[in-house]
């Protein structure tokens, strides 16, 4: 009989949809998706900055169900926005085998939890915290004891293991699952267009022949958008060379980085927010990557995006996947919040030039096609079932 497994996340969610089809063309898996919620336009684009709604496909190549969410106001940014007690009901009458559950974000994760430990299901949960955010000491015990709850723990990178470490989680109870992208996607789209570079550059105003700067990502405090603005300006004082940047997304502080823009003359582009079929275009007119994020920033899949399509990458030391992904042929990393070190980064990209740093690109791109794929997140989630089915 096939194995009978249950996913519960708060949505359908681009990078997690791919790995969900793998699991469902096993015909050892029985799988059945739960949902939260499907969020409209308004609660996809909370924290982008703009409604929107993704446009590639993410319900489609597996069975999944959408649970009832009683929360007053649903949200799948919140931890009490998504609330579906309906979920014991289905773990108890279900007849699974194994669950697992997308952290322990929301209000709906820890229900199923409870359910599956009364119910005496396994329960395997793939999260995103590491070791590298400051926490309270009563939240790390609170967070000790939750996690001693599971099953089995799905690592995406190297601080995220460490924190399960940190956390009392045995060594035999860790399971690969690195934090990936639909790389191939990403490749495709990349050579499908890059025909179009020409015209791309002229749309976005950018020079073809200066070393251009990406920043991809909501504008929002944890990302730190100034950062790179104040480091841009500051090599201008300087009388260095700048490169120039294109700055894609939104958010709340946006108007701020505008009027900084303005305010130092700097060579900066805006793009707004660009989604999954559009985004392709930003990376193809880039030469490097830069995400200058806090410890909020648990992994920084953007990284594994324009590693895919051939950039190097610039991060800051608090960004999660800077031990996995940035090493001296794909990139740099510098100490969060310093702005001198930060231009310092950005000087060295600029001397290097738009040929080295393509070199630097491809190397990036060789590491996440055969390190960061869809493939070995399956590999390590069947490893862990077998695991707590043993």
């Amino acid at each position: 009989m096939p194995i009978k497994v249950g996913i519960l996340t708060t949505h359908p969610i681009q990078y997690q949809v791919p790995w969900f089809r793998l699991l469902a063309q096993n015909a050892d898996i029985d799988l059945h998706v739960f949902f939260c919620m499907i969020p409209n336009a308004m609660q996809q684009g909370d924290g982008f900055g703009v409604a929107f709604e993704w446009d590639v496909p993410l319900l489609n190549g597996y069975e999944y169900q959408v649970l009832t969410n009683i929360a007053q106001t649903p949200s799948v940014t919140n931890f009490g926005g998504c609330d579906t007690p309906e979920i014991f009901a289905l773990v108890k009458n279900g007849n699974w085998d194994v669950f697992i559950v997308n952290g322990w974000v929301v209000k709906s994760c820890l229900q199923l939890l409870v359910a599956c430990r009364l119910y005496s299901i396994p329960c395997i949960v793939r999260g995103e915290s590491n070791h590298l955010a400051h926490r309270a000491w009563w939240k790390k015990q609170l967070q000790r004891l939750l996690i001693s709850q599971y099953s089995a723990c799905l690592y995406i990178g190297k601080a995220n293991q460490q924190f399960y470490l940190n956390n009392g989680v045995a060594p035999e109870k860790l399971f690969s699952t690195p934090y990936c992208i639909d790389n191939e996607r990403f490749t495709a789209d990349t050579s499908q267009i890059l025909s179009e570079k020409s015209s791309l550059l002229e749309k976005f105003r950018l020079d073809p022949h200066t070393v251009t700067f990406l920043y991809c990502a909501k504008f929002i405090p944890k990302k730190h958008p100034l950062d790179l603005l104040q480091a841009i300006a500051l090599l201008q004082q300087n009388h260095q060379p700048t490169g120039q940047l294109l700055m894609v997304g939104d958010g709340e502080l946006r108007p701020i980085c505008e009027q900084f823009v303005r305010d130092h003359q700097l060579p900066v582009r805006f793009a707004g927010f660009l989604n999954q079929s559009e985004i392709i275009a930003a990376y193809l007119v880039s030469d490097c990557l830069v995400l200058p994020s806090d410890a909020g920033e648990t992994w920084g899949l953007v990284v594994n995006e324009a590693m895919a399509c051939g950039l190097p990458a610039i991060v800051s030391d608090q960004v999660g996947c800077h031990f996995d992904l940035i090493a001296p042929e794909t990139g740099w990393t510098y100490p969060m919040g310093q702005i001198d070190k930060l231009g310092d980064r950005l000087a060295t990209a600029i001397k290097l030039g738009q040929e080295k740093l393509a070199e630097m690109g491809s190397n990036a791109q060789r590491k996440v096609m055969m390190e960061y794929n869809y493939q070995k997140v399956v590999c390590g989630i069947t490893e862990a079932m077998r695991y707590v089915r043993s």
